[in-house]
This record gives structure tokens, C-alpha cells and sequence, in this order.
């Protein structure tokens, strides 16, 4: 596959193996290699529109350089959300104005994004909306919480699902608000800590905080629209990216059943051949779906069949560890914070896959209503 490399990619190259050569996984590390990224232009691969990303890319060519990238472990992604979420959704409903401001950031690494959707009290139901948005002297103030937040602690920028219409109920009055988040004593970040004992999610305050009316994306009231539109985008080519993940945590899983034993057991091998073939599946589902007609079960169905076959899989790596799986990989005490080993790590952090991202009750109601055309489940007031 062509892409036109260069003696800058070579640059890249060397720049991508010292850096994870020295690696320490801070904020600043992470931002600085989204710059790197940027400067490489590998950022916005395939975005339609003069100046908006960097590299012209077929959807082959996106899916080629998303599943490289996982297979060659590069760093973890700070960017993705801002890149694979937010940005198409600018191209698919934004001003001109606004994305001749948010792109060119986003492809250059220079500005991150935190996602708004989640609220306490409404989970998943993201019609449950209770953060309102009040239009005063060109701008609006935000009141509300979130919940849930991705990178919130690192991010300049949240994408905002708020209520512009107070009189209004379920996906009715809702608008899509580009907020900064660096609004002191109007926004707080606090961490939520996991089982894992990281903080990858936050929630997220907002007291006041100011967001123009000049980003507002689709038009006030018309957030429901768009934020549907984002969820499409959600599931696209870094799903296949996200296989490739999913098919070295396999490996390591068989591994670790070959070295215990457990291979063995005829129940461990034949779940072993069973999510072999399960992520074969979700990967034709996965190419399938790319490109295609805009079918609305589709983003539901992936993300059923990935959550729960991730976490099976953090169940089958305890299962072939046998009682060393309640065991850390270091000595634990009182003063020191407690370790995981990796299929440790893979069993808690699974555990939430069917949760986070729509549940999987949400994810049925979808393909129940919108696909199957069943009678629409009630909701109460808001």
C-alpha cells in the first residue's frame, strides 16, 4: 500500500522508537507524541475537505495504517477522540467557521478532546440529559454534571450534550456545545478511581462554565441528531484496530494456558478456539460495516459482540491461571499500592466493556427499535 513515504517518515520512525525507548507515560509525554504524530501527518488520514488533515488516505489505506499501528505497539492514543469522533462529526455538521478553527488543531496533535454524554442518574440514556445550557449575551452558561469522562484531566476541549430548551423532554431541546475546558472555578475535573487503580475516567462539574454560540455544532436543538452522528462514527475503522489489540491479550491468554497447563482441559481449549473464532467474526462484521449505508443496528451490533467477547476473555485468562490468578505479580503491603499482572489488568478493566460506551441493555433497545421497528420501550419525564 502506497502511501507516499519519505525521509520525514523515517524521521518518524526514529522519533516513534526513542520514544518508546523512554517512555514514562505522563500527560506531557503523550500530548508530546500527538504532536509528533501531527508533524508526521498521520493525523487525519482521508478527512474530505481542503486543509482539514493531513495525509490523503483511502478507506483501505486508513484501515492498513490503524491496524499497523496497534500491531507495532506503538504509544497509546490521547488524540483519538478529538480525531475519530469529534472531527467527523464537524465535517458532517459543522460550520465552516468551525472547522477551519477545530480541525487544523486536531490534526496537528495540538488541541485534545473530552467527550460530555454520560450523566449521573442516566447512565447510558443519553436522552436522560440534565445539564442545561442558558443563552445570555452571545454565549451559554453551562450547569450540570458528567460522568465518565475519558481524558478529561488532559483535554483542552469537551464536546458537551446539553439542554438549550429547559421545557423540553427525552432527545427533544438538546444542543451540541464545544466548551474549553480550562474555565477555572466553572469546571472541575475530579478522577474516578478503578479497580484496576487507575484514573482513566473522570467526572466532571460544570458551574457556570461559558460556551460561545459560535460553537454550537448543527444549530440549537438539533444535538440529538448529531450526537447520533457521533456514535456512528464511533465504531469505525479503529474498531479493526482495536481487534488487533484484542488478538495479542488472545495470545497471550494461550500462552499462559500452554505454560499452567490448562491447555490441557478440553472446556479451556475448546473456549480458546471459540474466541479465536468469535474475533475472526467480528472482524468481517468489522470490514463489512465499513463503508456501508448507513445501517443503524450496525454500531450496536459491534459493539455487543466486541464487549462481550472482551470479557469473556478476562474470565478465560483467570480460569487458565487457576488460583495464581488471586495472586499480584509483586509482594503487597499496607503502605504500598497494590500491582496487577496483565491478565489481572484484563479481567477487571473488562468488566466494565459491557457498560461503558452504551450498555448492553441500551445497545438492545436500539436494534430492538430502530431496526426490528418493535414498539418504542416507555420513558419516563425528564
Amino acid at each position: 500500500m502506497d502511501f507516499g513515504f519519505s525521509q520525514e517518515d523515517e524521521e518518524f520512525r526514529a522519533e516513534a522508537r526513542a520514544w518508546l525507548a523512554d517512555n514514562s507515560e505522563s500527560a506531557t509525554d503523550r500530548r508530546t507524541w500527538e504532536r509528533t504524530l501531527g508533524r508526521s501527518g498521520w493525523i487525519g488520514l482521508g478527512w474530505s475537505g481542503p486543509g482539514y488533515g493531513n495525509r490523503t488516505a483511502t478507506l483501505t489505506q486508513q484501515v492498513v495504517w490503524a491496524e499497523e499501528y496497534a500491531r507495532s505497539a506503538a504509544p497509546p492514543r490521547s488524540g483519538h477522540i478529538g480525531e475519530n469522533l469529534l472531527a467527523p462529526t464537524l465535517i458532517a455538521h459543522g460550520t465552516a467557521e468551525q472547522k477551519s478553527r477545530f480541525l487544523p488543531p486536531i490534526a496537528a496533535g495540538e488541541e485534545l478532546w473530552c467527550q460530555g454524554y454520560s450523566e449521573p442518574g442516566a447512565g447510558s440514556d443519553l436522552a436522560g440529559v440534565r445539564t442545561v445550557a442558558v443563552r445570555e449575551q452571545g454565549r451559554y452558561r453551562i450547569s450540570g454534571q458528567k460522568i465518565w469522562t475519558s481524558l478529561a484531566h488532559e483535554a483542552d476541549w469537551c464536546f458537551v450534550l446539553a439542554r438549550t430548551d429547559p421545557e423540553s423532554r427525552r432527545h427533544h431541546g438538546l444542543s451540541f456545545l464545544l466548551v474549553p475546558m480550562d474555565q477555572p472555578g466553572r469546571i472541575e475535573v475530579r478522577p474516578i478511581r478503578q479497580m484496576t487503580g487507575t484514573s482513566d475516567f473522570n467526572e466532571v462539574f460544570f458551574d457556570g462554565a461559558h460556551a460561545s454560540v459560535e460553537h454550537v455544532v448543527g444549530g440549537e436543538g438539533r444535538g440529538w441528531s448529531v450526537a447520533m452522528s457521533l456514535l456512528g462514527f464511533e465504531r469505525g475503522v479503529s474498531t479493526l484496530a482495536q481487534q488487533v489489540g484484542f488478538a495479542e491479550e488472545l495470545a497471550q491468554v494461550a500462552r499462559a494456558a500452554l505454560e499452567t497447563g490448562a491447555a490441557a482441559d478440553p472446556v479451556v481449549r475448546s473456549r480458546l478456539v471459540r474466541q479465536w473464532a468469535e474475533l475472526r467474526t467480528m472482524r468481517r462484521h468489522a470490514l463489512g460495516a465499513l463503508g456501508g449505508s448507513g445501517d443503524p443496528g450496525a454500531p450496536s451490533v459491534a459493539k455487543l459482540l466486541w464487549a462481550g467477547w472482551h470479557q469473556r476473555l478476562g474470565e478465560l485468562a483467570m480460569q487458565v491461571r487457576g488460583a495464581a490468578a488471586a495472586v499480584g505479580p509483586t509482594d503487597w503491603s499496607a503502605s504500598a499500592p497494590y500491582e496487577l499482572g496483565p491478565d489481572q489488568h484484563l479481567f477487571l478493566f473488562s468488566r466494565a466493556d459491557t457498560i461503558y460506551g452504551g450498555s448492553d441493555q441500551v445497545q438492545r433497545t436500539i436494534i430492538a427499535e430502530r431496526v426490528l421497528g418493535l414498539p418504542r420501550e416507555p420513558k419516563g419525564a425528564v
